[in-house]
């Protein structure tokens, strides 16, 4: 059974402590190792996370086993004020993959989503990451490829996938 949890700026160390574990797994066959280094540290630096848990320009929430924390989500209620809530962050351990907590966990948003009075979910997927099946599978369509410049010459190659719910 996984429990999720509303995160705090005193989880920040734990939401990087995740973040460089699964990113080099994630992309670390897409992305430089300059270019991987230059985004862990602009999305997941103390500054980067505190502002956004503090400004609330996204809710984070620790996802737990009966262990241990096991992965972390970033989410958005109210996107660009419509009804959809955006994902902005979803990793789990590697360890934990193919047991079915991803899918839990989509659950688990889409009924936060609902609450919030979201009828659709959207997320952002690097077009070469593995995960592309997983969202199509949970039922996400891809609506729109976007290049989205990040600084340093770098671009995030991306598709915007979304779901109704």
């Amino acid at each position: 059974m996984i429990q999720i949890t509303e995160a705090f700026v005193d989880d920040i160390a734990k939401i990087q402590e995740i973040a460089h574990i699964t990113w080099p797994i994630t992309y670390g066959e897409i992305l430089t190792a300059e270019q991987l280094d230059y985004m862990l540290d602009l999305i997941y630096s103390d500054e980067a996370l505190s502002r956004q848990i503090q400004n609330k320009e996204q809710l984070f929430y620790l996802i737990s086993d009966s262990e241990s924390v096991i992965g972390f989500i970033g989410i958005e209620h109210n996107y660009k004020n419509e009804a959809i809530t955006k994902i902005h962050k979803i990793y789990l351990l590697p360890e934990t993959q193919g047991k079915g907590y991803g899918k839990i966990v989509f659950e688990e948003i889409a009924k936060m989503a609902a609450e919030n009075h979201s009828n659709e979910l959207l997320l952002n997927v690097n077009r070469f990451n593995t995960a592309l099946n997983f969202y199509k599978k949970l039922g996400f369509e891809i609506k729109e490829t976007v290049d989205i410049e990040i600084g340093n010459g770098y671009l995030m190659e991306d598709y915007v996938m979304g779901k109704d719910i």
